[in-house]
């Protein structure tokens, strides 16, 4: 599936569970590991694991394949790799200590100004 289809979808999906603060980073020109990260936040552990649980049920109805999940009995940030693109659900207190959004986004404008 292509990728933005594939991003469209999970953050269709995320919305229509409530998850909070949804942000996209494309991290394709800044690391192998995936092309985008989709990044959200979950008000509670029944909430968070609703929406991974709703995520990989979907998703997987569509054929696309969970390849890894981590962190879903604790519920405090939860990962679910789909390849080219990979979510991360938050708890709050989690989202705001990690702060994946400005981590990745610091590292595009450092490798945007190398290449400059």
């Amino acid at each position: 599936m292509d990728k933005n289809i594939l991003k469209d979808k999970i953050v269709e999906i995320l919305e229509s569970k409530k998850a909070l603060d949804i942000n996209v980073i494309d991290i394709e020109k800044v690391t192998i590991i995936a092309d985008k990260f989709v990044v959200c936040t979950g008000t509670s552990k029944p909430h968070i694991q609703t929406l991974a649980d709703e995520l990989e049920e979907k998703l997987r109805d569509i054929g696309v394949r969970l390849l890894r999940k981590e962190g879903y009995e604790n519920a405090r940030w939860v990962l679910l790799d789909f390849g080219s693109i990979v979510v991360h659900i938050f708890a709050n207190d989690e989202r705001g200590y990690y702060n994946l959004d400005k981590l990745w986004e610091n590292e595009i404008i450092r490798q945007n100004k190398k290449g400059e």
